[in-house]
């Protein structure tokens, strides 16, 4: 086995190097076109497997659910065709590496400590390891710019926020299209407040707190507005735009007035923009925002929900697109299309950690789906059109299947479990033209499958408002599913395989933009600042102004 974390060959230090890496990854990417464009859900209407190597399929339909998860991640096996590991081994290459940097390294004098629990009040694991890591990053680069005002972009409940404005003493504002998130953020720093008003006292030490706005950040300009009206978002000229939420009334003494880095309100101050997760084209605006904004010293982005982009040449109107934003990247005239844009939010690290059993649950999922898609083309063809959602229910569905198993008793359960683990290698052990040996257990386990794909379906239809059809023959079209289930594992992972790539294209894109800015002195880097497998989405891109 060999993991494919061998050295890379490509470096992004220079426009003319992260030009060079674009460019290697357009070329490897063509050949593979049907994967971009494909979607797992038609995998049995269109006959998907059909488009790969037909010598990769054979040898993956062999390999165990968590032998097979391990692709994404660059991971190959011995034994596997030369073509088929030149294939991991390069997308791996071309990957932006994903483990998280030395931040103290980095960043000399960082300052990340954990949370208290006021401020930790409502976040899960994932969110308090991100704020920890992201506000002790923002609060150097603001220090090393000379910056102590940052604008929050895309804010959420205000997580980020309070944690610079209370723990880091920064005066912060806070964007977010949602009044709801805006009512709760202010809702939090009220309580928070208390906690740190008393903690002034003992310490003398000071504090700002954030104000909020919801708005829809639609162009750098909104955005640089808004960023300018820093101490004045209550006095803005278009009310009808902007809102300001913060109705808190300072505690005894005036506290937010003495926040030490205020200034006068006609004082030309500098700022910097960070965004956690900025969705789709509100990372890029952060980016034009930076380089038109002079007042805007430095920028700490964090993208994610590339679907969301829009793309050029595929969105109508005339606007800036969020893909491609780079002159080189435009000029090679590549397109993604947004089932490649989804793909590019995969999360490799994650998949890499599940066993066996997540992995079978998971592909089974992907079957019942694909099988699902034939029962609505059979059926209701103008659905199709729309690209149905039918909901998460996989978490129903295996909540379903473990509490089947929990109800029957000890031997029936191991013999299911069994018969369950062994789907996958009885189908590797099978051409596609060949049919299971009859046995007591596997009858069993189909019969299984058939009632779970039944329910699987009735569901799908009543989430869509549907009626079940009387004429549905569910038996045949599992039959012409199952006969092929085996190939739905490699197939998906093959894909997800493409994810860090075509995530490493987008954030070079936004990189080589930054780089491209000839008359401006910028200092740019590509980041990994989050344990991957908490924050799949873990790259930042930092830049500041000299």
């Amino acid at each position: 086995m060999a993991d494919g974390g061998g050295a890379r060959n490509y470096s992004c230090k220079t426009a003319s190097e992260t030009l060079k890496w674009i460019h290697a990854i357009i070329d490897f990417l063509k050949p593979y076109r049907f994967f971009l464009d494909a979607h797992v859900v038609n995998f049995f209407k269109d006959r998907l497997w059909e488009a790969v190597d037909k010598e990769w399929m054979d040898c993956l339909r062999k390999e165990p659910a968590d032998k097979l998860l391990q692709i994404p991640s660059g991971v190959v096996q011995d034994h596997w065709p030369a073509s088929l590991k030149q294939f991991v081994l390069t997308l791996r290459s071309l990957s932006l590496p994903r483990d998280q940097a030395d931040l103290q390294e980095a960043f000399p004098g960082l300052r990340v400590a954990p949370l208290n629990s006021v401020l930790a009040q409502g976040m899960n694991q994932k969110k308090k390891h991100e704020i920890q890591a992201l506000a002790g990053v923002i609060d150097s680069i603001a220090r090393r710019v000379g910056s102590h005002k940052i604008v929050d972009v895309g804010s959420g409940q205000g997580y980020l926020a309070q944690v610079l404005s209370f723990e880091h003493e920064l005066s912060v504002i806070a964007i977010d299209a949602s009044s709801h998130h805006g009512s709760i953020t202010d809702a939090r720093a009220k309580r928070i407040e208390k906690y740190y008003a008393a903690k002034k006292c003992k310490s003398r030490s000071g504090f700002c707190i954030p104000k909020t706005v919801t708005c829809r950040v639609l162009s750098p300009a909104m955005l640089k507005d808004i960023s300018s009206s820093l101490r004045q978002v209550d006095e803005m000229e278009n009310p009808t735009i902007f809102r300001d939420n913060t109705d808190s009334k300072p505690l005894a003494g005036d506290l937010a007035s003495e926040c030490p880095y205020s200034s006068k309100a006609d004082d030309k101050s500098t700022m910097v923009l960070a965004g956690l997760h900025a969705c789709g084209d509100l990372s890029v605006t952060m980016l034009r925002t930076f380089m038109e904004c002079d007042e805007v010293k430095a920028v700490i982005s964090i993208g994610c929900c590339y679907n969301l982009l829009s793309e050029e040449g595929i969105k109508e109107g005339d606007c800036q697109f969020g893909f491609p934003v780079s002159r080189g990247a435009k000029s090679a005239n590549l397109q993604l299309g947004k089932n490649a844009r989804d793909l590019a939010c995969q999360s490799a690290e994650r998949w890499r950690g599940l066993g066996e059993a997540a992995g079978l649950h998971n592909f089974e999922l992907h079957t019942f789906r694909a099988a699902f898609q034939m029962v609505l083309f059979q059926c209701y063809p103008e659905i199709i059109t729309r690209s149905p959602a039918i909901g998460r229910q996989g978490k129903a569905f295996r909540r379903q299947h473990h509490r089947r198993i929990l109800e029957c008793n000890a031997d029936m359960a191991q013999t299911f479990s069994q018969n369950c683990c062994s789907t996958y290698a009885k189908d590797a052990l099978l051409n596609e033209h060949s049919s299971y040996p009859k046995s007591a257990n596997k009858e069993a386990n189909s019969a299984d499958r058939y009632s779970m794909f039944v329910k699987f379906c009735k569901s799908g239809l009543g989430r869509l408002g549907l009626c079940v059809p009387q004429d549905i023959e569910f038996s045949r079209l599992w039959e012409e599913a199952e006969e092929f289930s085996g190939l739905v594992g490699p197939y998906w992972t093959l894909r997800a395989a493409l994810g860090p790539v075509l995530e490493t294209i987008l954030l070079l894109d936004r990189l080589l933009f930054l780089q491209e800015q000839g008359n401006v002195l910028i200092q740019t880097v590509l980041l990994p600042i989050f344990d991957p497998v908490l924050s799949p989405r873990n790259v930042a891109l930092i830049a500041e102004k000299f």
